[in-house]
């Protein structure tokens, strides 16, 4: 049990408590707690130093009296007053420290200390030291005081640190939200690495933070974005991995720290950015299904240990980053296949039109021939005119050899065709536009038909189709909506036909146009091609079935496919 205080501390002690009330940084309340022990034992000069977590040693805190160039830089347990004190976990009294061995002269002035540990629980984490000068300047009353002193100082402090570390929790997580939200808007993938290593900088409060991707095929590491205090220069090009600091991380999937990168055993590694200033470094992989991307290292500007909650919110933010990355890959493959079905539309549009042309060519070029076989001209060998007779029957045949490739090759093999479950064909066709709907803000909703329906079909020609008519309800929600797929069965002419309805909330077809959206090169679009409904409706006559526009106003568009059932 504590000893009573004696009344001379009480105020003293009341002010220490009301100090965990106030909104007061711990640094500020450590100073008015020096303050606060000096006046009360008329001390000349005093400190406070903390054992560091990082390296053992004391670092001091807050000073008074001292000269202004002297602080405890990684002061050893057990060198000094100071460091006895917390080494032997005792209180210590000198009354003249000219006979004090243990003493280490810094104010010529000073001719007695006094100096107290600061214990939290069991554990010694700091000293208060207390400087007079004047010999016997402390009594050992004033040992016993000082104690108690800072047994309330270290509840104080206690209360401080955590409601610091908990503000700190709360900026952190709002910083990891703030990001989440940040990066999964972010679909260029230079402008996602710039974004996490910029956030993860700002949340973890580090010197630099620097994103490495990692090739798995080719075994290799590529710095893809560093943010740092100063601007550095990054390596081109891929990197060896056995030369690389993070290839750690990416081996054994998991969190490694290094502390000190500024030491020799790190001077050969080619993937650290060259800052003097870099010392402790967390390197966090990022894994996406089991997959390692890359890699996402924090630096910090002194040497550190990273706490559990440091690594779980690194952790957290490489995931994001992983998921981001992987969502601006898919989203990029997306824009490949937007890109491959428009120029495979306009090949197919060619060869249409090739297919018409030849057909136009065809008749009159029968026509031709046909008079050309009966003039019935019959030259005498030798006379030039049989020759030239000759000459133009070979290219009338050439001719029509020619139209007849075109005309075969526009034509879409029936070997192509094949027996397809039109759920299945829907259901694949969702997959590659899934991102798409999701960045512009559409909900799909897929109804199968009730029974398994098959299609004798060109599944990419179908796709295409189907593909057409998403994207285009898609460009009539620019604010987002919701896109239904039906599918159903309907009798006509004594044949029975599968039907998917696709149903969209965009603005309408424009009533000027309504009548021929199905007529080659007329767009309702300012980049618009006039071909996608021209080429549906082409692809299903060929495969004897239709498209059709069944109803549209300002609420939406409904249009059906049909197709004959196998």
């Amino acid at each position: 049990m504590d000893p009573t205080p004696d009344a001379r501390i009480l105020p003293v002690l009341y002010q220490l408590a009301s100090l965990a009330t106030q909104s007061i940084e711990p640094q500020a309340a450590l100073g008015e707690m020096l303050d606060l022990f000096t006046d009360t034992f008329h001390a000349d000069a005093g400190s406070i130093a903390l054992l560091s977590p990082d390296t053992g040693h004391l670092e001091i805190e807050v000073q008074t009296g001292l000269p202004a160039t002297e602080s405890y830089h990684g002061l050893k347990l057990g060198h000094g007053v100071t460091g006895w004190c917390v080494l032997n976990r005792r209180p210590l009294l000198v009354p003249d420290v000219t006979a004090e061995p243990r003493y280490i002269a810094v104010r010529p002035t000073a001719r007695s200390e006094l100096a107290v540990p600061i214990y939290d629980g069991d554990q010694v984490i700091g000293v208060i030291d207390l400087e007079s000068d004047r010999l016997n300047g402390f009594a050992p009353a004033d040992l016993t005081a000082l104690e108690q002193l800072a047994a309330e100082a270290a509840r104080v402090m206690q209360c401080l640190w955590q409601l610091g570390h908990l503000k700190e929790k709360a900026r952190q997580l709002e910083s990891l939200i703030t990001a989440g939200q940040s990066l999964v808007t972010k679909l260029e993938q230079q402008e996602l690495f710039d974004t996490l290593t910029r956030e993860a900088r700002n949340m973890m409060q580090a010197r630099a933070c620097g994103l490495y991707l990692y090739e798995a095929e080719s075994n290799t590491v590529q710095f893809a974005a560093l943010t740092n205090a100063i601007v550095t220069p990054l390596p081109d090009g891929p990197l060896p991995f056995d030369s690389c600091l993070v290839a750690s991380a990416i081996q054994t999937r998991r969190q490694v720290a290094f502390t000190d990168i500024q030491s020799r055993d790190y001077f050969d590694l080619v993937d650290l950015p060259p800052d003097e200033a870099l010392h402790s470094v967390l390197a966090t992989p990022m894994l996406f299904e089991g997959e390692v991307l890359g890699v996402l290292a924090v630096f910090t500007e002194r040497v550190h240990r990273f706490d559990n909650d440091e690594k779980r919110l690194c952790a957290a933010l490489a995931s994001l980053g992983a998921v981001a990355l992987e969502n601006a890959r898919l989203y990029a493959r997306v824009f490949l296949t937007e890109d491959t079905l428009r120029k495979n539309e306009r090949l197919t549009t060619l060869g249409l039109l090739a297919a018409e042309i030849a057909h136009e060519i065809r008749n009159p070029l029968t026509v031709l021939k046909l008079l050309h076989g009966g003039l019935g001209f019959d030259f005498a060998d030798g006379d030039p005119r049989r020759t030239d007779l000759r000459v133009i029957g070979e290219k009338l045949d050439q001719l029509e050899a020619i139209v007849t490739r075109v005309l075969g090759f526009a034509k879409a093999p029936s070997s192509l065709h094949s027996r397809w479950s039109l759920a299945d064909i829907v259901e694949d066709t969702l997959v590659l536009v899934r991102l798409k709907l999701a960045q512009g803000k559409v909900a799909l909703r897929f109804e199968p038909p009730l029974r398994p329906l098959f299609v004798d079909a060109h599944k990419g020609q179908i796709q295409q189709v189907l593909l057409n008519l998403i994207l285009n309800a898609t460009q009539a929600m620019p604010d987002g909506g919701t896109i239904a797929i039906a599918a159903g069965e309907e009798e006509s002419g004594g044949l029975h036909y599968a039907r998917l309805d696709i149903i969209d909330t965009g603005t309408g077809v424009p009533e000027a146009i309504r009548g021929q959206i199905f007529d080659s090169f007329l767009s309702g679009r300012p980049d618009g091609t006039g071909l996608g409904l021209a080429i549906a409706k082409r692809i299903l006559v060929s495969h004897r079935g239709d498209i059709a526009l069944i109803a549209t106003s300002s609420a939406g568009t409904t249009m059906r496919v049909t197709l004959p059932l196998a």
